[in-house]
């Protein structure tokens, strides 16, 4: 397969794609999906992309239906990412909690990929615990579409690539354990976080309810109308005063009032309400 496939049939791989997960492929993604997808479908005996729409459309592709969305979610991550929303957490989110005596607080971390950043806010919990006695205690709910990714996260386990990306060497030695040629995390970091499968775009009832949602970089993969409902989801999976943190670029105000922005010292958070 070659990035020259016709109109037709990327278009209709895109409507697959937005169905089967909610992500918006741009018209001049051709290369992205022939990078993606090139190895699979030889490994499938696929010859082009008309012909892997039509066996995904088939029954009995469930699948090749899950090894596609796979191969197309974007997996990119790293500790701490841009670094603000973490002092957030903690200068200000949980800081407010302790404050209010609040004994439980729940997060959960929505597209969690890899799982840096459920384990970067178990660090941030772990921290502020150890500076404030009477900190309320975390559990952390991280979800992702990607089975494979979810079993990787879960290990805990990474390589020296992956532990340059946004770790300072104190915190590799204060949450890190050496396991061969790579690097796990500490049970005490791992025992916080609990890893399930779930798709934006379907119910979050089984969740429960939270006191903290990041949501971040990952409503720029879906369209207006998808934002709207999961932000909408989002709001009634919250607790009263919840918080919901976004990426740096991102901005609910075109489609929801259920939140006011609440500018802290670090960065941005939005809050519940009422």
């Amino acid at each position: 397969m070659t990035a020259s496939f016709n109109p037709d049939e990327y278009k209709s791989f895109q409507v697959f794609l937005e169905k089967a997960c909610g992500i918006v492929l741009g018209e001049n993604k051709h290369y992205l999906v022939s990078s993606r997808l090139t190895r699979l479908m030889r490994d499938q005996h696929i010859a082009s992309l008309q012909d892997l729409v039509k066996k995904l459309e088939s029954p009995g592709s469930q699948k090749l239906r899950i090894q596609v969305i796979e191969a197309m979610t974007t997996n990119e991550t790293l500790w701490f990412r841009d670094t603000y929303p973490f002092e957030v957490l903690s200068q200000t989110i949980l800081t407010e909690f302790k404050n209010e005596k609040k004994s439980n607080v729940r997060i959960w971390s929505a597209a969690c990929s890899s799982g840096q950043e459920p384990y970067s806010i178990s660090m941030i919990t772990d921290e502020f615990s150890q500076q404030n006695p009477f900190a309320p205690k975390v559990e952390i709910v991280a979800t992702d579409i990607s089975q494979a990714i979810l079993a990787e996260a879960q290990s805990g386990k990474y390589d020296a690539l992956a532990l340059a990306r946004g770790l300072s060497e104190e915190r590799k030695r204060r949450y890190f354990s050496s396991i061969g040629n790579q690097s796990q995390v500490n049970a005490n970091i791992r025992a916080r976080v609990t890893f399930r499968e779930g798709n934006l775009l379907q119910s979050y009832a089984a969740l429960g309810r939270f006191d903290v949602i990041f949501c971040r970089n990952v409503l720029i993969y879906f369209s207006a109308e998808s934002k709207k409902d999961i932000i909408s989801r989002m709001a009634k999976a919250l607790n009263p005063r919840g918080y919901l943190m976004l990426g740096a670029s991102e901005s609910i105000a075109q489609y929801s009032d259920a939140f006011e922005m609440v500018r802290a010292s670090t960065g941005v958070v939005y809050r519940l309400k009422h």
